[in-house]
């Protein structure tokens, strides 16, 4: 896909779970006529297909388990879907659970250099708005701009709980609020590529503010 005019080629969104990176990421990829690139997609479908416990296998296990992966992106903006071994990631790579074991590969050397690559291939192919948590930090240092969002985890946890409700799953708050607090010391604190801003990062605290007022807070520094 050619490179817009005037559009820088890479986006960089980081920050915590819930903190309503993907809905922004989706919205700018779309108002910039680029891909979105899903990397959470990408460790959470990784997680998925070693199974539960994968992140305590012997390296030679997990390397050879990897090395059976691929993944690519197709479409543009909200359209754009992550896939892994030709087949769409969908709602089931949604739940709390695969979340956790997303986090808990995540906290792997050889999972993260594994990812690094197969995302910075796609980078090499098409302008995107990639949203993660190392993003620009690690995987897209040369991005222009890099977002760093935020919020409390009772703000996130509140509306995690109001998607789950509104895809009629069934949820408790406080599990929530639980998991997302297990999973933010967890990624924070992790010795490869902890989640934090970049150094040249524009940092915004959604907590009291509307995906609007976020998104045109971006569009400003666009």
């Amino acid at each position: 896909m050619p490179e817009p005019r005037d559009t820088p080629r890479i986006i960089t969104i980081d920050g915590p779970a819930g903190v309503g990176k993907s809905t922004l990421a989706k919205r700018l990829a779309a108002h910039l006529g680029v891909a979105y690139l899903d990397t959470g997609a990408m460790f959470r479908g990784t997680a998925m297909a070693l199974g539960e416990g994968s992140w305590a296998w012997p390296e030679p296990q997990i390397q050879k388990a990897l090395a059976g992966l691929s993944f690519s992106l197709s479409g543009t903006g909200a359209d754009s879907r992550v896939r892994l071994g030709g087949v769409d990631l969908g709602d089931e790579i949604r739940t709390e659970q695969v979340g956790m074991w997303a986090s808990n590969i995540a906290t792997l050397p050889v999972v993260r250099a594994f990812q690094k690559l197969a995302q910075q291939a796609i980078g090499h192919t098409t302008p995107l708005v990639a949203e993660g948590r190392d993003m620009g930090t690690v995987v897209f240092p040369q991005a222009d701009p890099k977002f760093f969002l935020d919020a409390t985890p009772e703000v996130r946890a509140a509306r995690r709980f109001l998607q789950f409700q509104i895809m009629g799953k069934p949820a408790d708050i406080h599990e929530i609020t639980a998991s997302i607090r297990a999973r933010d010391h967890q990624d924070r604190t992790r010795a490869a590529a902890p989640l934090k801003p970049a150094p040249d990062a524009r940092i915004i605290d959604t907590s009291d503010l509307t995906i609007d007022e976020v998104f045109d807070t971006m569009l400003e520094a666009l």
